[in-house]
């Protein structure tokens, strides 16, 4: 049974890693086809109102998002690394240092997936009741660079979830953990008992 459970533990704590870099690439992509599109749509980036297209702007509001959501990610790549260096991944009895890196890295990914999904989410609103489609296709048709995919702003619910999904496991790799602990202890106590008798 413990094979079981530490087989599953090194599973989980390589998903987690796994997560922080999937962030880390969505951080790098959410903003490719809003910039072949929209960058050059505002010719003063420091007038935004200047825009050629309606609603262009979301490419420069989306900046400071796109910054901290790279340097989140890179700091829930780090967190995951606490996961290997506690030997979560590998060790047969938990002490406190493994519960506080499984607590701060299952909150974590919680809180990254929550967070990525309200910003995302408003940020897709944005993008389709603001930019005028009509407009940009017109001005981009000849460069064949339009396009009105929402594919960046869709695949962050996969990435999401996935988060989610990893704080889950990370809770529940704790528990049955846990489990095995106390009942391994029950175990040595009877047959303490059963060698003093």
């Amino acid at each position: 049974m413990y094979k079981k459970q530490v087989t599953f533990q090194k599973i989980v704590c390589l998903m987690t890693l796994v997560v922080g870099v999937l962030f880390f690439i969505y951080s790098l992509g959410i903003l490719t086809d809003l910039f072949d599109t929209l960058y050059s749509m505002i010719p003063n980036p420091n007038n935004l109102d200047s825009a050629k297209v309606e609603g262009a702007r979301i490419y420069y509001d989306m900046q400071p998002f796109n910054r901290t959501l790279l340097r989140a990610s890179i700091g829930m790549i780090l967190l995951s690394c606490v996961l290997f260096l506690t030997n979560t991944h590998s060790r047969r009895r938990y002490y406190i240092g493994n519960a506080i890196a499984t607590a701060v890295n299952a909150a974590a990914e919680a809180a990254m997936a929550v967070w990525c999904h309200l910003q995302v989410s408003a940020f897709r609103n944005q993008y389709l009741t603001t930019v005028d489609f009509a407009e940009l296709e017109k001005r981009l048709a000849r460069r064949g660079t339009y396009t009105d995919s929402t594919f960046w702003f869709d695949i962050h619910y996969l990435v999401c979830i996935l988060a989610v999904c990893a704080a889950v496991l990370l809770i529940v790799n704790y528990i049955w953990k846990r489990k095995m602990m106390q009942g391994e202890q029950e175990l040595l106590r009877s047959s303490g008992k059963a060698v003093s008798a």
